[in-house]
């Protein structure tokens, strides 16, 4: 699985200049032409049913992480709107954390001193503040401390602008968008671009913000239900890391809901609090998957979970935990494909720089190859064109 395919930049002029419209974000007319890959029971037009709910989806299933984020500050309109140019399936529109008057904004952290400008703004120095995050102490401005309207001064910026310089072009351009200007979005662009538009918000630690009287889930099934997108066949899949907090929302909405899964190693952190001791690698057993089954209808494992990597950072062989998760009936969504050289497996990358782009067509094929059901990309242009391949072979 970990063999490294020729160089796709080679492979012929015409793949070459849609990957670089894409990037100068061209329109969805131009990618529009590349959807390859077949939906179980997709048809055309609009609604907010979703027609035939997760089944309509093509597969592999290419979901925009936090928008396109490898080419704009990511959870802004801007980095959304480039997704779904570049023909993402579904934009993870978005992180959702709490304001200190109740709102739900789009944001990867409630730690917001790395993703936007709140530091430039001297009014609210005296906000920064330490606080202790699902047990790590982390330093900086929380969405908790501002109401909505303050959030509202602030302007996105890159959030690892190491990696993604280019990205700083675009810092102060975009403000923090909220969870309900997402789902009025998400109702005009399927207007606009006559095709339902799916999103994929994540519930951000919900038994820090419980215990703080932000409780998540009651505010997104709320906002679901007026916006009538809290149905199973509704175009909006609700993930979090809490599998309690999954099973809390089973009971307020009927939304397809996804647990994610990260380290093999590590505990949810509603384990942590109420002492399960269950760690990620027992959710991954048939007994895990079985009991996530009963109130979701996915997971959402890092790709490290689906193939290991070897002590050089290589691709070794995948693990049973397709095989397993589709013996329960349940999708995989793993996260994250990303085009720069450090967030690939070391038999993918090309050079030390840490902008540089690898093979990253060459791992989508191995990751692809096990059967997953989709994969979340920083880069969905190449998540779409690395798709085409795949199908096409």
């Amino acid at each position: 699985m970990g063999t490294q395919r020729p160089n796709e930049e080679t492979s012929g002029t015409g793949r070459r200049a849609l990957l670089g419209a894409a990037v100068l974000g061209a329109g969805g007319a131009v990618l529009g032409m590349t959807g390859t890959a077949r939906a179980d029971g997709a048809r055309p037009g609009g609604g907010q049913s979703g027609y035939g709910g997760l089944k309509s989806l093509p597969k592999p299933t290419i979901v925009g992480h936090r928008g396109a984020s490898g080419y704009r500050p990511e959870h802004t309109f801007g980095s959304y709107q480039l997704a779904l140019d570049m023909g993402a399936d579904i934009v993870e529109a978005g992180d959702l954390v709490p304001t200190k008057d109740g709102h739900l904004v789009c944001r990867h952290e409630p730690e917001i001193g790395g993703t936007t400008d709140v530091a430039d703004h001297p009014e609210f120095a005296g906000r920064k503040t330490t606080k202790v995050l699902d047990g790590v102490s982390t330093t900086g401005w929380f969405t908790e401390d501002f109401t909505l309207a303050e959030l509202k001064t602030l302007r996105a910026i890159e959030r690892i602008p190491a990696n993604r310089p280019h990205n700083t072009l675009y810092n102060g351009r975009w403000e923090i968008p909220t969870f309900e200007e997402v789902l009025r979005w998400q109702d005009e662009q399927t207007r606009e671009r006559g095709k339902q538009v799916w999103i994929y918000p994540e519930l951000k630690h919900p038994t820090y913000f419980r215990k703080q009287g932000l409780p998540l889930e009651e505010r997104v099934a709320k906002l679901l239900r007026k916006y009538r997108k809290d149905r199973r066949t509704s175009p909006v899949i609700v993930q979090s890391f809490e599998p309690t907090s999954i099973e809390r929302l089973n009971k307020l909405v009927d939304n397809p809901l996804v647990v994610l899964l990260s380290s093999a190693d590590s505990r949810p952190w509603d384990f942590v609090e109420t002492g399960d001791p269950r760690t990620v690698a027992d959710l991954v057993k048939p007994a895990g998957l079985r009991e996530i089954a009963s109130y979701a209808q996915g997971i959402g494992p890092t790709l490290d979970l689906v193939i290991p990597r070897d002590a050089k950072g290589n691709l070794a062989q995948p693990t049973a935990l397709v095989r397993d998760a589709h013996k329960v009936g349940l999708i995989l969504h793993p996260w994250t494909m990303r085009n720069e050289n450090p967030f690939l497996p070391a038999n993918f990358r090309k050079g030390t720089d840490a902008d540089a782009y690898g093979d990253v067509f060459g791992a989508y094929q191995a990751y692809f190859a096990t059967g997953i059901d989709g994969v979340f990309t920083d880069q969905p242009d190449t998540g779409v064109l690395a798709r085409e391949d795949f199908v096409d072979d």
